[in-house]
């Protein structure tokens, strides 16, 4: 399947809450739920810590507001397996969130991309940068107070170790929201025993593997004065060089380029270390 970052959405009328009344949405997520679930509650032991405040967040934010969650990434199960917890309504398909998801592993062919774009997945192309039109679609989604996880490394580390340089794609969603997204941290390690990458002749297992503990540690939602941001980012970006990736200038605002840069790189600086700062917490409990 040819990649998206040029311009046309892969299956989009897929991925609309209409399609053919919502009923395979409904399918597709309750039953992915109850996997989940399984794989999560029954097969393997999860605790989960601070629970409440993802709970409330999904269930009972401000109307219009949408949220942004952002968490590690250790496995290719990841999403949706952490959202299998107990208590947690992940075969909710109103509640559920959308996801970003690599083009080139969740969209070979076109079932693939019929069963993730049903299951609300938002294709993304590696390299394709942040303007790219699935990011616009993601942030159409938080322009309708929509649930948005991202994994801001932009890939998969089996190793817990400290967070990576993040991507500026999530960064550059809350900025052009209409409405600041809340934004969430989340911390988790288990997954990368669920599904090695390397089990067996350097492959993953055919099935998710059992009896393993699965730790997740949910953080406090992080604050950002975008105003204050915007302001900062004009006058530290004044004879910034850099080579320009042709940019367009932020409607709300006509930020240039090199200021996108530094507000883009501040933001997901600020996301990095209250992340690393709650991979660290997690060790202690």
């Amino acid at each position: 399947m040819k990649g998206s970052a040029g311009g046309k959405r892969i299956m989009e009328w897929a991925a609309k809450s209409t399609h053919l009344g919502g009923v395979p949405r409904k399918i597709i997520i309750g039953a992915i739920g109850v996997w989940a679930k399984s794989v999560c509650s029954i097969f393997n032991s999860t605790s989960v810590y601070n629970a409440n405040t993802l709970h409330h967040l999904v269930r009972s934010r401000p109307p219009g507001v949408p949220l942004i969650t952002v968490s590690n990434h250790m496995s290719t199960l990841d999403d949706p397996v952490m959202w299998g917890f107990r208590g947690f309504p992940i075969t909710n398909s109103k509640l559920a969130r959308w996801v970003l998801a690599a083009e080139d592993i969740c969209f070979k062919n076109a079932l693939y991309s019929y069963v993730f774009r049903v299951g609300k997945c938002i294709p993304i192309t590696r390299g394709g940068g942040i303007y790219q039109e699935h990011m616009n679609e993601a942030l159409e989604r938080l322009s309708d107070g929509e649930w948005l996880h991202t994994f801001p490394e932009g890939k998969v580390c089996h190793e817990d170790a400290p967070i990576r340089r993040l991507k500026w794609g999530t960064a550059s969603l809350i900025v052009r929201a209409p409405v600041t997204p809340i934004v969430l941290p989340i911390i988790h390690r288990g997954f990368e025993k669920v599904m090695p990458e390397n089990f067996m002749f350097g492959k993953r297992p055919p099935i998710p593997l059992f009896n393993k503990r699965i730790q997740m540690v949910i953080g406090e939602p992080i604050e950002f004065d975008l105003s204050e941001l915007k302001k900062s980012a004009v006058l530290e970006s004044q004879g910034l060089s850099f080579s320009s990736l042709q940019w367009p200038s932020l409607p709300s605002t006509g930020l240039d380029e090199a200021a996108q840069r530094w507000l883009y790189s501040s933001i997901s600086d600020r996301i990095r270390s209250v992340m690393e700062n709650l991979r660290r917490f997690s060790k202690t409990l």
